[in-house]
């Protein structure tokens, strides 16, 4: 298991919370400026694996990267070969961000499939449709994509199929330094999007509509770099609110947009929350000792609740006093951390992109395993509530999106710390077990 995150539950949380540089916002902006002649400066960037992978695949494409205090600094060096390391690209949904970028900068890109966590299937197949209308060509040989622009990339109208996040980014990147004019047709409208426009924006790019159904985009020969700051992560401060709603607690966030997280309020408002916006920046929220049910939630595109918060703010309504149903329409296995809300004692049932919550009884520390990023926060969220010892393993997954969520949530009051898996080694009077495995085997249920 290696490292764990332990979470000693029962704590009211209170405090006030600086959120970070949104990830999602981040990871497309560092594979842009692969399409920035000048130097570019990334603002207050956390440390996360993702950043760390992303990193290794602009160095791989001839970038000079390094950081510099909580800053990137990022310099165009000479295009490399177009081939891009299995390595990073297998660890991280993200890596599908270089194919634009690269063909620009290569003329042609070469990648193993992107990895990332396993939230079902998330085809790339809107990409490829797109940038093969703009003049890419190539395709699959086994599990390798070869794509290759001879003649460069050109401005065209396309209608994507559905408002895929990365798909818009991808073929708004493609799009900026393509010849002509491109019109995305059904785009995403999230702020990460708006966020990546505004970067390229930032390095010269013309870019018009973006945060609604419809983008166009004027081509540029060049674009040169900027410093900027990406915005406020919405998912870390969905987490913050999740938590303080678990535990009865009073949070107050900086430096975020409230705007974006207006769907996860009203959840939390509806359920006894009272929330407060404190100027354009900040916002409060307090909540009761108990919340009621949420009733029914569905994760879509936004401005509806976002995917990536379902499992986190469903976490909170463990120990409501009334049933609460999560749906997600995005992902088809968003809820995979079910198994552990079960092992923790909570009256949960999951049967494919549904989460069904009723009141059962109290939380119980336990050890459970992260499933992947949002579920391995959700169930952080879920310790927080549980009477004793909670051990969370698969903390890789969390580590990916989350700089440190032990120091956060310790900021906020919470007896919550990494340990190693050999400081947990103890016998529980089972013939010598493990305690993780003796934990494993007796408390997981289906």
């Amino acid at each position: 298991m290696g490292e764990v995150l332990r979470i000693a539950g029962g704590k009211r949380l209170e405090g006030e919370v600086w959120l970070p540089t949104a990830k999602n916002s981040l990871l497309p902006i560092l594979a842009a400026s692969l399409l920035c002649a000048g130097p570019v400066r990334v603002r207050q960037v956390p440390r996360l694996t993702d950043v760390d992978n992303s990193l290794e695949l602009l160095r791989a494409a001839g970038m000079k990267a390094r950081r510099e205090g909580e800053d990137l600094s990022l310099s165009p060096g000479q295009p490399g070969t177009g081939s891009l390391p299995d390595g990073p690209v297998g660890a991280m949904r993200s890596s599908v961000f270089y194919l634009a970028p690269m063909l620009h900068r290569c003329g042609r890109v070469s990648m193993t499939l992107p990895g990332g966590c396993p939230l079902g299937p998330r085809p790339i197949d809107i990409h490829l449709d797109g940038l093969a209308r703009m003049g890419a060509e190539g395709g699959w040989r086994g599990e390798r994509l070869t794509l290759e622009a001879p003649e460069g990339l050109r401005g065209v109208d396309y209608t994507l199929r559905l408002p895929s996040v990365g798909a818009t980014e991808t073929l708004l990147m493609a799009a900026v330094r393509a010849k002509g004019i491109t019109v995305l047709r059904g785009a995403a409208r999230e702020p990460e999007v708006v966020d990546l426009a505004r970067f390229l924006m930032a390095c010269g790019a013309h870019i018009c509509g973006a945060g609604t159904g419809t983008i166009w985009i004027q081509g540029q020969e060049r674009l040169s770099g900027a410093v900027y700051r990406p915005v406020a992560d919405r998912i870390v401060g969905a987490t913050v609110l999740a938590a303080a709603a678990a535990t009865g607690g009073r949070v107050t966030l900086r430096r975020c947009v409230p705007a974006h997280l207006e769907a996860v309020v009203e959840v939390l408002v509806r359920a006894g929350c009272q929330a407060q916006r404190l100027g354009p920046a900040a916002l409060m929220l307090e909540a009761p000792p108990r919340l009621e049910g949420a009733g029914l939630v569905r994760a879509g595109e936004y401005p509806a609740f976002p995917t990536d918060a379902a499992p986190i703010v469903a976490a909170a309504f463990l120990r409501a006093r009334g049933n609460s149903h999560f749906e997600d329409t995005v992902f088809a296995s968003r809820f995979s951390c079910a198994a552990g809300f079960s092992a923790l004692g909570a009256g949960v049932q999951a049967a494919g992109r549904r989460l069904d919550i009723r009141p059962f009884g109290p939380l119980k520390g336990a050890c459970v395993t992260a499933p992947d990023l949002r579920g391995g926060a959700a169930l952080a969220v879920a310790a927080l509530q549980a009477e004793g010892v909670s051990l969370i393993g698969g903390t890789a997954h969390i580590r990916r999106g989350y700089g440190d969520l032990a120091a956060l949530l310790r900021r906020l009051g919470a007896d919550a710390r990494w340990q190693d898996e050999e400081s947990t080694r103890t016998f529980d009077g089972n013939k010598g077990k493990n305690f993780l495995v003796s934990c494993a085997e007796s408390s997981i249920r289906p």
